[in-house]
């Protein structure tokens, strides 16, 4: 089935309706600043400023454009500290080195993570500006956030973690415990589920970062977790074990031992440093390639038992509907994705010529040793290059060389994994799962994205199977 549905604004009703157009709505608000600084992907203005930044640097640029200057000047990105713009650099001394400093990004660089507006803040997510992203690592302070009760504030020195259940020996552990343990480091991908949860049955927001910016990929350090379970004795009749964080919402999952023991971390190192708060400072855990709502933040407890607990979020939440009405539980791994991070949604392409297509793959099972593009729907393939590092259950940077030829164009990309899978099809997945529920289905999309080009070089977010 082939099938072409450009991104619309229906009407629709109750709770459905309410939701998609309160996040299209916040994705309008977001784009509108963005539309007229010409360092941003999303620039509208006149072409020339897009591709020439240095004159938008000095200051050198059509009068039309002096309103949107003097708005990004007085505006100074998060992250970023202004200073005063010379007309040559190399001709003037920098500002100094501070004697103490975090450091800060440079004043011209403007993404951020973006909530969407939920009806609490505390229970809410924000996405990773993947429109702009560079290699493979996810900045800490761009990584997304997914919380159910806020982000908690916890003194490391009043932390404990604590071990019982199924055990021979019951035990607590502080923060200097579980350093004091053989460390490891794994740059690594999480995944919300619910990546993607707005695009089942309609294309709805437009952007790459509205579409699969609950993901990011971060070096993360700690402590594996199989040597705090064998500090603790764990029976031999234990199957399952419980993960509580020390948040409002005590968010708890079921996990298989299998897998706690497999490769399973406690992580309290991010990125060279310790753990954002947002990411569950101080001690979080690490399932590599499961589902983003199985790494308890602020991890307080762990019990052993011999069977699933049950929880909230395994029951009425965090399943898979299927046609027939009934839910598949405990579908853990994210499996094979990718998705087109340039040209993607809303951006303008300067005219026909020569791109470079990138962007992600990624699969919770192993390693990713292809990716396809296509720039006709799906008619053809081409593969794509791998960019290194190509590491197991991580982001995969990929790229291909595309001569633009004007006319309208469809994008996709299909990634492989080690294990065979292939990335589906929208149609292959709704064949599956159906389109039950509110929007469809709620969590583990991963269909194949499709960005068309019109002629003018505008991109949208459409659906074509």
């Amino acid at each position: 089935m082939h099938k072409t549905r450009a991104t619309g604004t229906e009407k629709r009703t109750g709770e459905t309706q309410a939701t998609t157009e309160a996040l299209y709505d916040a994705e309008s608000r977001e784009l509108a600043p963005l539309r007229d600084n010409p360092a941003s992907p999303y620039f509208t203005g006149d072409p020339r400023l897009r591709i020439d930044r240095r004159h938008f640097l000095l200051g050198s640029v059509a009068a039309g454009a002096a309103s949107a200057i003097s708005r990004s000047a007085r505006a100074v990105p998060l992250g970023a500290v202004e200073h005063e713009v010379p007309p040559d650099a190399s001709r003037t001394q920098g500002y100094p080195l501070d004697d103490e400093s975090y450091g800060s990004r440079s004043q011209f660089e403007a993404e951020v993570r973006t909530r969407f507006k939920t009806a609490t803040p505390q229970s809410s997510w924000t996405f990773t500006p993947l429109q702009k992203s560079t290699g493979i690592i996810t900045p800490s302070g761009l990584h997304f956030e997914r919380s159910h009760g806020g982000t908690a504030v916890i003194d490391p020195s009043k932390h404990f973690l604590y071990v019982h259940g199924l055990v021979r020996e019951a035990k607590k552990f502080s923060i200097p415990d579980i350093r004091r343990f053989p460390s490891i480091s794994r740059i690594m991908f999480i995944e919300c589920s619910g990546n993607g949860l707005t695009e089942w049955s309609k294309p709805t927001l437009r952007t790459v970062q509205g579409t699969h910016g609950l993901t990011s990929t971060s070096e993360w350090t700690g402590v594996p977790l199989s040597i705090v379970l064998n500090e603790c004795g764990v029976r031999s009749n234990a199957r399952w074990l419980l993960a509580e964080g020390g948040d409002g919402a005590a968010m708890t999952r079921s996990i298989p031992m299998a897998k706690a023991m497999k490769d399973c971390f406690l992580a309290y190192g991010q990125n060279g440093e310790a753990l954002r708060p947002e990411q569950g400072y101080p001690l979080r855990l690490m399932i590599p390639g499961f589902e983003g709502n199985m790494h308890i933040k602020w991890l307080r407890r762990l019990e052993v038992s011999d069977a699933p607990f049950m929880t909230r979020e395994e029951t009425s939440k965090y399943t898979d509907l299927l046609p027939s009405g009934k839910a598949v539980q405990f579908s853990f791994e994210m499996e094979a994705k990718s998705v087109i991070t340039f040209p993607s949604g809303e951006m303008m392409l300067d005219g026909p010529g020569f791109y470079e297509i990138t962007g992600l793959a990624w699969s919770g099972r192993g390693t990713i040793k292809r990716v396809d593009v296509s720039t006709d729907g799906g008619k053809t393939w081409h593969q794509a290059s791998l960019q290194s590092p190509v590491l197991p259950i991580c982001h995969t940077r990929f790229r291909f060389a595309w001569k633009w030829d004007g006319k309208l164009a469809l994008l996709q990309s299909r990634c492989t994994d080690d294990t065979g899978y292939v990335q589906p099809t929208l149609g292959q997945l709704i064949a599956v799962r159906g389109l039950n529920g509110p929007l469809g289905s709620i969590y583990h999309l991963n269909a194949i994205q499709t960005w068309q080009v019109a002629s003018d070089g505008k991109v949208s977010n459409v659906q074509h199977y």
